[in-house]
């Protein structure tokens, strides 16, 4: 175990959505997790949790062993936002809800970030079934479940500490990422790397996460057998709206046709006008976004919460 001091320097940020005993289990294990870290803020959108749900997180709270925070409507990027506001500490760590840490997992973040010019670290993220993948890749090749430390270009929305003066300066998420939010990461990664800023891959501190089968992302269906645009109008939105994508038109038609370019339409071809609808309604609404310009922390937000910690 790595012995460094992360009171009053680390804040815990988990946006959570429909989740019930998965997410005391995550809770559970943070709390466990020696040196603790000075708080962990429960960004809850649920509407109305099961009573032993309730219970403990009330009783958590009432302990100020968690910080509890109920917003309303759900949005991923807005929970995000508010914790960064309400964070107490200058690095602030993002994780889902549906984890298990590894015992160093907040000491080696605060360690990476103590290091000259790192303000943005990912970690490792091992999905269910997954090992830590010991081999070095070909050039150009990345997986998350690494055993390597490198720089990235991008980073996994569920476990990446951040320092709160650059998360502020880069004007937070777009909230315009809306529902199951796909590609938010990867917009806040381009709008850091323009502004000069590099993302530490540090495999050292792992996640496993869970995917709970309900709840989170998951409250909007699967993306293979529903007609709604939850998950299609991320991606468009992004396309339309990264600047460094050279023939966006062509990479948004791609995407249109490899939606039904798959063995689960092969085998169900009924599914194929569901899934191009959705497609559609994705990309129109990314439409109206775009044209709404994008939904970032205002200048005035950010300092006046830098001067309220």
């Amino acid at each position: 175990m790595i012995d460094i001091d992360t009171k009053d320097a680390i804040s815990v940020v988990i946006p959570t959505y429909r989740r019930e005993r998965v997410l005391l289990d995550t809770i559970e294990y943070l709390l466990a997790l020696r040196p603790a870290a000075a708080e962990i803020l429960i960004v809850d959108q649920t509407e109305s949790h099961e009573p032993e749900t309730d219970a403990r997180l009330r009783d958590w709270h009432a302990q100020q062993k968690i910080r509890w925070i109920r917003l309303s409507p759900p949005s991923i990027t807005h929970a995000m936002n508010h914790g960064l506001q309400s964070a107490r500490s200058e690095v602030v760590l993002f994780l889902d809800d549906d984890i298990i840490p590894h015992p160093d997992l907040l000491a080696v973040h605060l360690a990476a970030q103590a290091e000259t010019g790192i303000n943005i670290v990912a970690g490792q993220v091992l999905q269910p079934g997954e090992e830590v993948h010991s081999e070095p890749l070909p050039d150009g090749q990345f997986l998350f479940r690494s055993g390597h430390r490198r720089w990235i270009s991008e980073l996994m929305g569920g476990n990446f500490s951040v320092k709160r003066r650059t998360a502020f300066s880069l004007s937070g998420f777009d909230e315009n990422f809306v529902r199951v939010a796909y590609r938010f990461e990867a917009e806040f990664c381009d709008r850091a790397l323009s502004a000069g800023e590099r993302i530490l891959f540090e495999p050292a501190a792992s996640i496993r996460h869970l995917k709970a089968s309900a709840g989170g992302t998951r409250s909007y269906g699967h993306h293979l057998t529903t007609v709604r645009p939850s998950h299609a109008v991320g991606a468009y939105y992004y396309l339309l709206r990264a600047r460094q994508i050279r023939h966006r038109f062509l990479h948004m038609l791609s995407r249109f046709a490899r939606s039904v370019r798959t063995r689960h339409h092969l085998h169900h071809p009924w599914w194929i006008p569901g899934t191009l609808l959705a497609e559609l309604l994705g990309f129109l609404w990314a439409v109206r976004l775009l044209a709404q310009g994008p939904k970032l922390l205002k200048p005035e937000e950010s300092e006046f919460m830098k001067g309220a910690r």
